[in-house]
């Protein structure tokens, strides 16, 4: 079995790649993610592990309008997965299932889609 994490590869999502990934190499990406996993709680660490190991940060974005810097990400309360957004001296953290993607895509964009996809099915 591959390692995780090693997307793009054949039939894999291409790094160049600007419009939405398809259900099924989501499927698949959140399948490699989760492949070890026994429950739900591990499923989302898994998933939140890999996210957080190949989404390219920083990166520029906006955000209720303003332009922002997604400097890292970080766990919530709930430990959900959020974009710690920066703008001179404010912080905000947005939530990845609202978080706008710009273009072009940061490296790894795939893997916040991937986040959103098993989030909705769960």
């Amino acid at each position: 079995m591959k390692a995780p994490g090693r997307w793009p590869g054949p039939g894999r999502p291409r790094a160049k790649q600007r419009g939405p990934v398809s259900r099924k190499d989501l499927e698949r990406m959140v399948a490699e993610a989760v492949v070890d996993c026994y429950d739900e709680g591990e499923a989302h660490e898994g998933i939140c592990t890999l996210l957080e190991d190949e989404l390219q940060v920083p990166f520029a974005t906006t955000v209720l309008g303003a332009k922002v810097t997604v400097e890292r990400l970080e766990r919530n309360d709930a430990n959900e997965p959020v974009a710690l957004c920066v703008r001179g001296k404010d912080r905000l953290r947005v939530s990845l299932l609202d978080l706008p993607l710009p273009t072009p895509r940061p490296r790894g964009w795939e893997w916040i889609e991937a986040y959103r996809h098993w989030a909705k099915g769960r």
